[in-house]
């Protein structure tokens, strides 16, 4: 298995630890941490994705 794809577990761990974000402190827009941190993740996911792919067709 290439190291690579292990980038990939990243966004399973940052989202399964509700403890990390289980609270309303800081907001961004006035939306509460618990939800800008998950959407954020939304980007951040696609970016890990397309960059994994990108160096596996190399």
């Amino acid at each position: 298995m290439k190291k690579l794809y292990l980038a990939l577990l990243l966004p399973f761990v940052g989202l399964l630890w509700l403890p990390f974000y289980d609270r309303t402190e800081p907001t961004l827009l006035g939306f509460p941490f618990f939800y800008w941190y998950q959407l954020a993740w939304v980007p951040a996911t696609s970016l890990l994705v397309w960059v994994v792919w990108k160096r596996d067709a190399r």
